[in-house]
């Protein structure tokens, strides 16, 4: 329980690392397939949270992964934009899957003006149903005024760099993706300009309850959902996945 103590559950040291639900072959830990009738949730006590009344489990299904992920690029920098001046409220989203359109929604319910770049019209319409304003080009324009927060979603190595260039001095990006690649980052740019760069799993268990509370206070993320399937069509539904596809059973 030391990670929970530190408010690290994504790095608990009395499971194999990596531990996940729905991945075994990769995860060192059998709790249950990703779509399955039964799983297994170690520590249950301490890692479930009751959902409170009026929120859509539709709406939430990603409450343990994508939606904490979304989170967490916005969610601990509140205080920091809240403390300038409306004008520089601004966030940068490079955005790929669902993961940038959480933060889109999270960053607009914290009345910062969102700038979300993307090349899937599926996901610039739920961007801006988010309340974002949108733009359809394959990455930030380096002519653009900088961003006190940036997030980078895309996975892409030079999409990266982009982000981290647009990132103003002693501002803070925060990367959700996986490289498998190596990646070559402009640390000489972003030591001068003091710029932070975070990288990591999300530990969701610590920041669930915030997001709660921002759902709670009017934060809606029905439009990141794309598609509700039944359960009897999952096997069929899956292969087929492009966007956020949640499977619902009476």
């Amino acid at each position: 329980m030391l990670g929970l103590r530190r408010g690290v559950t994504g790095s608990c040291a009395s499971l194999p690392l990596m531990a996940m639900y729905g991945m075994a072959p990769i995860a060192g830990l059998d709790g249950g397939g990703f779509l399955a009738d039964l799983v297994s949730v170690p520590y249950a006590d301490s890692m479930l949270i009751p959902l409170p009344g009026g929120v859509d489990p539709v709406t939430v299904a990603s409450l343990s992964d994508n939606i904490p992920d979304g989170w967490r690029t916005v969610g601990p920098y509140q205080s920091e934009l809240a403390g300038l001046d409306p004008g520089e409220r601004r966030v940068l989203i490079v955005g790929r899957r669902s993961i940038g359109l959480y933060a889109a929604a999270f960053a607009s319910a914290m009345s910062a003006h969102v700038d979300y770049v993307d090349t899937d019209p599926q996901r610039l319409a739920a961007a801006e149903k988010l309340g974002a304003t949108v733009h359809d080009r394959p990455k930030p324009d380096r002519s653009w005024e900088p961003y006190p927060v940036t997030v980078h979603t895309s996975a892409e190595p030079e999409l990266l760099t982009a982000t981290l260039r647009a990132t103003w001095p002693d501002g803070v990006c925060t990367d959700t993706g996986l490289f498998i690649q190596p990646v070559e980052l402009p640390l000489l740019a972003m030591y001068t300009r003091g710029v932070r760069f975070v990288t990591g799993r999300v530990n969701a268990r610590t920041v669930i309850p915030g997001i709660l509370e921002s759902i709670s206070a009017g934060c809606d993320l029905a439009p990141a959902v794309d598609r509700v399937v039944p359960w009897d069509d999952a096997a069929e539904v899956w292969p087929t996945m492009t966007s956020k596809t949640v499977y619902t059973r009476d």
